[in-house]
């Protein structure tokens, strides 16, 4: 039986980091992930974090000497090295609150809170690796 590509679910997300401690620092204790995997294995740390509304979604803590392609792992340093890496956006109930709690957390701004003409109120920030982080909320009316 084939697939149309109508049973796909989303279950995983890779997030690239160069200290998987400090992400799991980052991300659980500052942004407020939740734990779901931590499990060690051959060649690394099988780490993954997610919402604690979305149990079926997890961001696995990637760092680049997990993958076992040589050029890849190059790649992925020189990723970590440029800082620009991949985007998540995150919606959220109090845009205004998240932004002032992440400020004061000392996470770097990219984007000051702003009224979207789509119909959202949102911010950027950066990991420390240099993934954008994006909070949204949607506008009422």
């Amino acid at each position: 039986m084939s697939s149309n590509g109508k049973d796909l679910a989303l279950t995983h997300v890779s997030i690239l980091v160069g200290d998987q401690e400090q992400a799991l620092r980052f991300y659980r204790d500052v942004i407020g992930l939740e734990v779901r995997q931590d499990l060690p294995f051959a060649g690394g740390r099988w780490l993954t974090v997610g919402p604690a509304a979305q149990p079926t979604l997890e961001f696995l803590l990637e760092c680049p000497g997990m993958n076992p392609n040589p050029d890849a792992v190059t790649a992925a340093e020189a990723r970590l090295a440029s800082g620009a890496q991949g985007t998540v956006i995150f919606t959220v109930n109090d845009v205004d609150a998240t932004f002032a709690r992440l400020e004061a957390a000392g996470v770097a701004v990219e984007q000051p809170l702003v009224d979207q003409p789509y119909g959202a109120r949102d911010c950027g920030f950066a990991d420390p690796w240099g993934n954008h982080l994006r909070f949204s909320q949607l506008l009422l009316g």
